[in-house]
């Protein structure tokens, strides 16, 4: 029997046997299974097989990680064991359907509201800087008053601030028509419509400035400027109902009826009936939030900043998305933000304590980045890579959040934006909060980190380290115990043999884009470092191009997402284009080389078209690493910050343990 038969049986054995798969593919990395039973996994054995890096619960999903060109041969012994592998599309709606049916309506409310996020940031942060140049303080320092400011000047900001919002019911439809399956430039029509300047602006009613439209003698009609809930389910309706339409409208007569008749009866129910409903169930909605955080004494800083990060775990936390934006849009604040904020820094404070005081190395390179993560506004690899793997850091970072939520609620701290939080969420504090703002966030991280450091976390020998999970179902992302994986093996002798003899190898930047840490991608096999050490890159153009001369080791035949390159000294290089890309099944995807070609630095290697990723809702952060298992490397170090162009910077110097 073959190493990679007996791992796959070991595999299929560890997971509960044949009759727990519902579903088994594979992507570039990672076996993606789909299980009848989660009690059946055995997970401390799945950590523990060969050549296994990492295995843990994403999307419904049980994933396996073993890394380029590995995961092909286990998954094909797995066939081989009368298993029939599906589709990667279909693990994935298989995925979409676990969890009762909350979570499965967080999960579908989050996929609406995380495309437009990055446009609310952007508004938050013109809204911080705004503040910051009209304040007495700063205008003094210059020898200016507010009326020195020119009028022009202020309208330049207020289409800064102002448009979002103003035109937030567009973004919503819009999101939700992809989500749902509609023509996503219906939803846009749509949205419009339901701010259009026709119609009594909100704002101008809500002061008393305007009076709604009264249609049929009894129905008040107004725009829904930021409203949300409105928008939403027209865009659900809308894209359901245009579905319905193109499935009896004849062809011939689908382009002019179907536009025609969804947006007649869709705008007729977003103003007289979706609108007025959903309008007044947004406003309960919002008193609601706003008395929590009104409770006196800081009581509403202590819940929130103890229990946020716990709602984290449970994957439901997109539900803060839409209070978040309902408090930007109605006070034009966000008190939600600096609570949450703490919640964040404790968890990091947590995690840096472990890789403090820790003497396994392995568990300190994960500590370490990850902590740096969080106090970035990523605690995902804090959470689930160590705290919650030793419980009890876990929960002193809940208690630091909820002193520093406290403290936070105390002083009635109010960010101009969201989701951007500890460090980065400083430019939403820069008036008079500020210095209350990092006092609740060290306050909140001294006390996570001293509890921790002297009560949370007792260091052991690595031989006695083991592999846990929470009742989640999402497992620790630590490497495992072993010192080494066996690396992907060289595709030709030519490249195996007489290497040169060098101390380091410094690599360009295959592609054009910005350099971003590997921790910030969205998934756990790269951000916790499973496949190899490296960055990412936020491309700026479809094209990968090879960074030095050598030989395509690998490259995916069918889906065309990822490219492993071999340089003459054995190092390996992956591009992995973009997250979840797999699933594409090569469309938007053009390979220019095939495994096993010779290619020269600059040569082009891929094409891919950022706009059908994009449509997907796929992210398109491109991690560019050195796969783990090269007993020849001493560290793999990140060169290069911010923009980078093709075959010009240095992103990744390779050192080698000894001249070669």
């Amino acid at each position: 029997m073959s190493e990679n038969q007996r791992i796959a049986q070991e595999v299929i054995h560890a997971i509960g046997g044949k009759e727990n798969i519902a579903s088994f593919a594979h992507c570039a990395t990672r076996l993606r299974i789909m299980v009848k039973d989660k009690e059946k996994i055995d997970q401390k054995t799945v950590e523990n097989i060969e050549k296994v890096k990492g295995a843990f619960f994403n999307s419904g999903q049980y994933q396996i990680i073993f890394g380029t060109g590995t995961v092909n041969r286990i998954f094909e012994e797995v066939e081989k064991l009368g298993i029939e592998g599906t589709s990667k599309d279909d693990v994935k709606s298989q995925g979409k359907k676990e969890g009762n049916a909350f979570q499965r309506a967080i999960r579908t409310f989050g996929d609406v509201f995380v495309p437009i996020i990055p446009v609310l940031v952007a508004t938050g942060l013109f809204m911080g800087l705004r503040g910051l140049l009209t304040q007495n303080e700063i205008l003094a320092l210059f020898g200016a008053t507010p009326d020195d400011i020119s009028a022009n000047f202020l309208l330049f900001t207020q289409i800064l601030t102002d448009t979002a919002f103003a035109f937030l019911p567009a973004l919503v439809a819009w999101s939700a028509f992809r989500v749902f399956g509609g023509s996503p430039v219906l939803g846009i029509v749509l949205g419009l419509m339901l701010v259009s300047p026709a119609l009594p602006n909100a704002y101008a009613v809500a002061d008393g400035s305007a009076q709604p439209l009264h249609m049929f003698g009894f129905i008040p009609v107004v725009g829904y400027q930021g409203s949300v809930l409105p928008a939403f389910f027209v865009g659900l309706i809308g894209a359901k109902f245009e579905k319905v339409l193109r499935r009896r409208v004849p062809e011939a007569l689908d382009l002019i009826l179907t536009p025609f008749i969804t947006l007649t009866v869709m705008i007729t129910l977003g103003l007289f009936a979706i609108g007025p409903v959903f309008h007044s169930l947004e406003e309960w909605v919002l008193h609601g939030t706003t008395a929590v955080l009104d409770l006196p004494f800081g009581i509403a800083g202590i819940i929130i900043g103890f229990f946020h990060q716990i709602i984290v775990v449970t994957g439901v936390h997109h539900i803060f998305n839409f209070l978040e934006i309902q408090l930007l849009e109605k006070t034009g604040f966000n008190p939600f933000n600096a609570i949450i904020t703490c919640a964040m820094a404790a968890q990091g404070a947590a995690c840096l304590a472990v890789g403090l005081k820790t003497k396994n190395m392995k568990l300190k390179a994960l500590a370490l980045p990850s902590s740096l993560s969080a106090f970035l506004g990523i605690t995902e690899p804090a959470i689930f890579g160590v705290n919650l793997r030793y419980m009890k850091p876990f929960i002193m970072g809940l208690v630091g959040g909820g002193v520093g939520g406290f403290i936070a609620s105390l002083f009635h701290l109010q960010g101009t934006g969201m989701a951007v939080t500890v460090i980065p969420g400083t430019l939403l504090y820069l008036n008079s909060q500020l210095p209350l703002y990092i006092l609740s966030n060290v306050v909140a991280m001294a006390i996570a980190f001293a509890l921790t450091w002297f009560f949370g976390y007792k260091d052991q020998p690595v031989a006695e380290e083991s592999l846990s999970h929470d009742n989640s179902g999402a497992t620790s992302a630590e490497v495992k115990v072993e010192e080494s994986n066996p690396r992907i093996n060289s595709v030709t002798e030519a490249v195996t043999s007489n290497r040169p003899k060098v101390d380091f190898l410094e690599i360009a930047s295959p592609m054009n884009g910005t350099v971003v840490a590997l921790e910030q991608v969205p998934d756990p096999a790269f951000s916790e470092k499973h496949m190899g050490e490296g960055i990412a890159i936020e491309p700026s153009e479809g094209k990968v191009y090879a960074p030095f001369d050598g030989v395509i080791a690998h490259v995916m035949n069918k889906s065309k997402h990822a490219v492993i390159l071999e340089h003459e000294t054995g190092v390996q290089m992956l591009v992995h284009i973009g997250i979840n890309t797999v699933g594409l099944k090569g469309n938007g995807f053009t390979a220019h080389v095939n495994s096993g070609d010779r290619v020269t630095a600059g040569q082009l290697l891929i094409e891919f078209d950022m706009d059908v990723i994009q449509s997907e809702g796929l992210p398109l952060i491109t991690p560019v690493l050195i796969p783990s298992g090269n007993e020849t490397i001493a560290t793999v170090t990140a060169a290069s910050t911010g923009r980078v162009q093709a075959n010009g910077e240095t992103v990744l110097v390779v050192k080698f343990k000894e001249p070669q």
